[in-house]
């Protein structure tokens, strides 16, 4: 069923640099936040069986917009690729609006189920990972933490990292306790993704 829905009709709708911007609030929405080259867009491209649905940039903090895809026809729910954090380059007055529109969209948006916090395995959580895990923590918002690049690290170091971003999640009232190891190139754990992102919009 998920991988049948993921693999039909899905669309990008728009782009909101403001809140002014979003789209209507009929329909459930899943969100993907995660630090800047955490892999973000590959994830969102692999699960959703698209090469190019969420554009790669090379330049981290590019994308300082949420964006909304419709997923399913007719529509099932939106997928939110939200901007990238932790950036180095970004002048201080473009961070403080990123904030203020991801802390204003992940406490105003009641249609919003659940975000997904992407972690890279190389490095495990970071303290920018922990703002935002505050943030959605504050905001009473659902989230699940997502490692990227599974691949990239050994078994041992890989299981390693799963329990200690699974104690990290423990700590936090809005977290899921259950963290998923993820692959955009080898595929690791995209269909229990896509389960997990099924299960939150009910």
């Amino acid at each position: 069923m998920a991988r049948k829905l993921f693999s039909g009709p899905i669309a990008f709708l728009k782009s909101a640099p403001a809140l002014k911007f979003l789209p209507d609030p009929g329909v459930s929405e899943v969100a993907f936040a995660g630090r800047s080259n955490v892999g973000k867009s590959s994830l969102i491209n692999r699960l959703t069986n698209r090469t190019g649905l969420a554009r790669t940039s090379n330049t981290p903090g590019r994308t300082q917009e949420l964006n909304f895809f419709d997923v399913g026809e007719p529509l099932r729910f939106r997928l939110v690729d939200m901007p990238g954090y932790g950036f180095a380059k970004a002048p201080k007055d473009i961070v403080r609006k990123w904030r203020f529109l991801v802390n204003d969209y992940l406490r105003g948006r009641a249609v919003l189920k659940r975000t997904y916090v992407l972690v890279d395995s190389r490095h495990g959580i970071k303290d920018v990972d922990r703002d935002i895990m505050k943030m959605l923590d504050e905001a009473a918002v659902s989230y699940q933490l997502v490692l990227t690049k599974a691949d990239k690290v050994k078994a041992t170091e890989l299981a390693e990292v799963e329990a200690a971003t699974s104690a990290e999640a423990r700590k936090h009232v809005a977290a899921f306790p259950d963290v998923i190891a993820t692959s955009s190139e080898g595929g690791m754990g995209i269909d229990r993704l896509r389960r997990a992102v099924l299960e939150s919009v009910g």
